[in-house]
């Protein structure tokens, strides 16, 4: 059994209310196209003669055409890698034993959390296109120093050194070589995929899910100047004579974004860019081709 509780990263089934207007958008256009149609040819034809009905000689039923068939495989599939030999005594030993040859013994010691890291990855990935991601079960440490913003009132925003807290992260990532990271990722992957199943997906493939994941982030907003932001009360159960307070983009569609890319517009534009253009090249290392455009 999962040591955590998986039912906190299940996904909430939502219908998209996008693809509902734009399904009645089509059906109006057809409904409105086919009326003026039938206008215009009642105005321009002549009064219609009566004749008699064509007698038509009975047609068979003609069986109908089989259904399309459907993808049931990965949509990035993983090459097979041969089973290990013997389950590790220490799977969070191990990892990172190959995660320090990789980054080095300070990065990990630096930015990461080892301990359970490929669940760690698994429910973090999965977490970050929703509204939240749990922070106790990032694979990486938090960010160093206090979140800061400058001016008052409605006039807050961002402050442009907060960037600086993210410069060393940033950093790490960039010197990361890919094609290694890409290479023990292939090598571990029937473990993310176990994690997966165990996350409540048992028919679905993590290779997928973090390519698009990674499409994701990458469509995320790049705001050219700081954005503004506002202070709000949290809202518990409970009253509290000490409530306590976060800080919310001002603009709602900022604040509508995902947790993941609210995470990409927190860190600079320029962090953003440097970050984005790393996480396309790991993409490409684990789907091939272009990164689609949004």
């Amino acid at each position: 059994m999962p040591e955590w509780d998986t039912a906190d990263f299940r996904p909430v089934q939502r219908e998209s209310s996008a693809s509902r207007i734009i399904v009645g958008v089509l059906i109006a256009a057809a409904i409105g196209a086919g009326g003026w149609w039938w206008y215009s040819t009642q105005r321009q034809q002549p009064a219609p003669v009566a004749v008699a009905p064509a007698v038509t000689p009975p047609v068979e039923d003609e069986p109908a055409p089989p259904p399309a068939p459907v993808a049931t495989g990965p949509l990035f599939p993983i090459e097979p890698q041969p089973p290990e030999a013997a389950p590790p005594a220490d799977p969070d030993a191990q990892m990172a034993q190959l995660l320090m040859a990789l980054l080095g013994q300070q990065a990990v010691s630096s930015f990461l959390q080892v301990d359970g890291f490929t669940r760690r990855v698994v429910a973090t990935v999965d977490n970050l296109t929703r509204e939240q991601a749990t922070t106790r079960m990032w694979p990486v440490q938090p960010t160093p120093q206090r979140f800061s913003v400058a001016g008052e009132g409605a006039s807050q925003h961002i402050a442009a050194d907060n960037a600086k807290r993210y410069a060393p992260f940033v950093a790490f990532a960039e010197g990361v070589d890919t094609r290694k990271a890409v290479a023990l990722y292939v090598k571990l992957y029937p473990r993310f995929q176990q994690a997966y199943e165990e996350l409540g997906y048992p028919k679905g493939y993590f290779n997928d899910r973090l390519v698009a994941v990674l499409d994701h982030l990458l469509q995320a907003p790049e705001p050219d100047a700081p954005p503004q932001v506002k202070l709000t009360e949290v809202k518990g159960e409970y009253a509290s004579a000490q409530p306590w307070t976060r800080y919310e983009f001002a603009d709602p569609q900022l604040e509508s974004l995902s947790a993941g890319q609210k995470m990409m517009v927190r860190m600079g534009a320029g962090n953003e860019k440097r970050l984005k253009a790393k996480l396309s090249e790991f993409r490409k290392g684990i789907a091939g081709g272009a990164v689609p455009k949004g």
